[in-house]
């Protein structure tokens, strides 16, 4: 794609659309900025002030026991007493609302966890926007996929200290900045065939997040043909807060230029507006 086939009226709001999309989910009552805690569950019974019942672990999966006087409600059924939430796979999630608060029961490298989301989380109701770089058409990039056979797993860090993630990947994207060519290892996007790219830069660290920038692509065209809108580049929740478990690029996954699009450091962890 050139940049002079780009519509740029067109090109912005678009990219203004899906910033504002993005803003709205992450700051929405139960989004991620309303994460209160990040609790790690074990087979010992556990109390948190954050979320009501005593939580543990059992070989059939997260149990939470409601004293006399707490109810949860599960899929729009009120629960009392015992309750289990049965065991719940690798990166998914399970969810019961309490009051206007909504509890998150989830496994992340391995572990089972839970995150209650309040709407009056002080990071949510003080929460302004994210700064980012004006979309610029010269960092829509076509890119090529190169599958591999078969998907490779593929072992990654963690923002939490000590937690890996494993996530299959399919293959990677080559493409060309300034005359370099340059590969990243992809991972399954959210879009059916969609590819994520997770990747650190020259700018990280200093204008933008320093562990990770994610960008989501469609699914790959003829030839294998991939669009990369590095002005798509955005925060991953561990951004914002340290209550996430978001993964780390893939070993190979930094670029030695300054991608300098996508969104920048977060207010709230000392970006710039």
């Amino acid at each position: 794609m050139n940049v002079q086939d780009i519509d740029r009226a067109r090109f912005v709001e678009e990219w203004k659309e899906w910033h504002r999309a993005k803003e709205e989910t992450l700051a929405g009552p139960h989004g991620f900025l309303a994460i209160t805690g990040l609790h790690w569950l074990s087979p010992e019974p556990a109390r948190f002030e954050d979320a009501p019942g005593s939580w543990s672990v059992t070989a059939d999966g997260v149990v939470v026991e409601l004293a006399e006087g707490e109810e949860l409600t599960v899929d729009g059924a009120v629960v009392r007493g015992r309750y289990g939430f049965g065991i719940v796979p690798e990166r998914d999630s399970r969810y019961a609302d309490w009051g206007d608060a909504r509890l998150e029961v989830a496994r992340r490298g391995g572990h089972d966890i839970l995150r209650p989301r309040h709407p009056d989380s002080t990071l949510r109701t003080s929460f302004r926007r994210t700064p980012a770089y004006a979309p610029d058409p010269r960092w829509v990039v076509t890119a090529r996929f190169l599958p591999f056979e078969e998907p490779r797993p593929v072992t990654v860090g963690a923002a939490v200290e000590g937690l890996e993630h494993v996530y299959d990947s399919p293959g990677q994207v080559e493409f060309e900045l300034a005359g370099v060519r340059h590969r990243l290892t992809a991972f399954n996007g959210k879009e059916p065939g969609g590819l994520m790219v997770l990747f650190t830069d020259s700018t990280s660290g200093v204008t933008t997040y320093a562990a990770n920038r994610s960008l989501q692509t469609a699914a790959p065209g003829p030839g294998g043909t991939v669009t990369l809108d590095f002005n798509r580049a955005g925060n991953l929740p561990c951004a914002y807060t340290d209550l996430a478990t978001c993964p780390l690029p893939p070993a190979g996954n930094h670029l030695p230029v300054a991608i300098e699009a996508g969104e920048r450091i977060p207010l709230e962890r000392g970006g710039q507006p």
